[in-house]
């Protein structure tokens, strides 16, 4: 039998696949009871947390294996095979040793070094002894992979990821400002009070901060945190605690907010946070019209003089614009022509792409024009009608020729719509994402997630910590597989042993039968003399054989020794139930 994993992550699946790819705790249960029941798998357990899903198995067969695990994990995931092959993951023997001793140390976590996976390994343990799907290989696995993650975060500074993490999550909020200027007096609201939580709200009170707002659904939990940032000597931020229920009407107050859950839908909606921000924005959120150039660039820059009451003098003003506009008697509502005619009002030429009878009225209104009616309030220009009527006449023989006056002005440079500075900002630290990834839409929110941060947070903790891990996972895999085949060798060498006490037992039955008068004494020593000869004759070769076997390609030496010394197969497989069920009534005590 062989160690082999199948699996997904944030590593090889978008955060969409994933979501829908979670667990829950019944499906969990299910899925391992259905891989037992499969012909390739012995034992089973799985991994299943915010960022992963992972079915451990013992096969027998590789390729049948990775054929069943798949395809179990797609029945009870939801997801269809198809769409979730291309994200899935397969390590076998020596490589899923490895794969889960650095999931256990940290290093394969979304935030690096985190140590809730500690956790989440040993319920994942407790599951599979609970539903016996693991025997001996999954509970010494597993029980060393807590013992390695436990090594990691006490021999090295690993640790100190997690808070890399949060640290870079509020920079990318500060924008450039420093986390302590930046935070200073301001409202912060953290929902849950999970560790990377715990770790957010003491950043923040570190920071700064004026309050911090504890929201979790176990509301004991949150006072107690709450509690923890009051008493602690570093800091003198405002704490207190609130049931979930009140997270909307914190977030009216809160200018900052941190969400990590175990949540597996949303925590905060697009639209509960579009509420909160009702009357929070300030200032509009349209771009503002261009401003007219100066008066003075006008008369010099134009192609046309003010005076002329050519395009540019409708641009300018210098020519009534409609009835809207004061100009009283004029046949056109120019804002109604522009909406079929295709142009600006506010453009270099206003009239351009008017239509010839339209143009046609607008000249004749000219013509007749009384003087006070030309004259431009705000500048006292007066127009001459005349010349007005020239230009007009000049564009309707350009409309009887093309059939529309082109505009031939070149295209208004387009003002992007000030975005105003945030008034609420978002840290989701969870995953699934607890917070709808489409407020980032939202005039005056910032948001930042965990999937923005994935990148940066691989580089986040020291390289060294990071590479003194490495080291350890090494060491602890090569030891493992070592224990493992040795421990393969062992029902063999029980079995050997046990075979030649029985030969000695024969020999002196056979013994007391020539000797019918031998007495007590002397039985007893040439007994003793005898066991003595054959433990000497197989201390060497067993001891050497269980060396042999703990090295890489020693698992054939079982086989060799069972043929040497003509064992019976069936003997070897008892020993390995035996000591199969005395582990399970240990571990049962335990």
């Amino acid at each position: 039998m062989s160690l082999l994993v199948v699996g997904l992550s944030h590593r090889s699946a978008p955060v969409s696949v994933l979501e829908r790819a979670a667990l829950t705790a019944d499906a969990q249960s299910k899925l391992l009871q259905d891989t037992v029941a499969a012909e390739p798998a012995a034992e089973a357990a799985v991994l299943a947390t915010c960022n992963r899903i992972e079915l451990y198995a013992d096969v027998d067969k590789f390729h049948a294996g990775v054929a069943e695990l798949s395809t179990l994990l797609a029945q009870h995931s939801g997801v269809g095979l198809d769409e979730l092959t291309p994200y899935l993951y397969v390590h076998y023997e020596d490589r899923a040793v490895h794969h889960l001793f650095s999931v256990a140390c940290g290093l394969d976590s979304m935030v690096v070094g985190e140590g809730q996976i500690l956790g989440q390994i040993k319920d994942s343990l407790a599951t599979s002894q609970e539903l016996h799907t693991a025997g001996r290989l999954l509970n010494d696995l597993f029980q060393q992979s807590l013992r390695v993650g436990k090594r990691a975060h006490s021999e090295t500074g690993i640790d100190r990821a997690g808070q890399s993490l949060v640290t870079f999550g509020l920079e990318q909020l500060a924008a450039g400002t420093p986390v302590g200027t930046w935070a200073a007096g301001k409202r912060a609201l953290v929902i849950g009070a999970g560790s990377m939580s715990s770790l957010a709200a003491a950043t923040l009170a570190r920071a700064g901060v004026a309050e911090v707002v504890i929201a979790n659904r176990t509301l004991e939990r949150a006072e107690r945190l709450a509690r923890i940032l009051t008493e602690a000597e570093d800091t003198d931020v405002v704490a207190r605690a609130v049931p979930m229920e009140s997270v909307p009407g914190e977030l009216t107050r809160a200018d900052v907010a941190v969400s990590c859950t175990g949540a597996t839908g949303l925590v905060l909606t697009a639209q509960a946070v579009a509420q909160a921000l009702e009357g929070r924005v300030e200032g509009p959120l349209a771009p503002p019209l261009p401003k007219p150039a100066s008066s003075e660039s006008r008369r010099t820059g134009g192609a046309e003089s003010p005076r002329t009451g050519g395009p540019a003098a409708v641009r300018d003003g210098l020519v009534p614009t409609g009835p809207g506009a004061g100009d009283d008697g004029c046949p056109l509502d120019l804002p109604a022509v522009q909406a079929t005619a295709g142009f600006s009002v506010l453009g270099e030429a206003a009239v351009a792409g008017m239509g010839a009878a339209e143009l046609e009225q607008h000249a004749a209104w000219v013509d007749k024009g009384a003087e006070e009616r030309t004259v431009r309030p705000a500048g006292g220009v007066v127009l001459d009608p005349e010349a007005e009527t020239e230009v007009i006449t000049a564009l309707a023989a350009t409309v009887a020729t093309v059939g529309r006056i082109p505009e031939r002005r070149r295209p208004e440079v387009v003002v992007p719509a000030p975005r105003p500075e945030p008034v609420l900002s978002l840290l989701d630290l969870a995953m699934p994402r607890d917070v709808d990834a489409a407020v980032h839409r939202l005039p005056g929110v910032r948001l930042v997630d965990i999937e923005s941060l994935a990148e940066a947070s691989a580089d986040a903790p020291m390289a060294a910590d990071v590479d003194q891990v490495r080291g350890i996972v090494s060491d602890e895999v090569a030891a493992f597989g070592a224990a493992q085949r040795a421990a393969h060798i062992t029902p063999t060498v029980v079995a050997l042993r046990s075979m030649a006490a029985d030969v000695v037992a024969n020999e002196i039955a056979r013994l007391e039968g020539r000797l019918p008068g031998l007495d007590d004494k002397h039985r007893a020593e040439i007994t003793q003399t005898v066991r003595r000869v054959v433990d000497k004759l197989l201390h060497a070769p067993t001891v050497r054989v269980k060396e042999l076997a703990a090295e890489p390609g020693g698992a054939g030496y079982a086989d060799a020794l069972r043929t040497l010394f003509d064992l019976d197969p069936e003997t070897v497989a008892s020993v390995s139930r035996a000591e199969d069920a005395e582990n399970t009534e240990n571990r049962g005590r335990a």
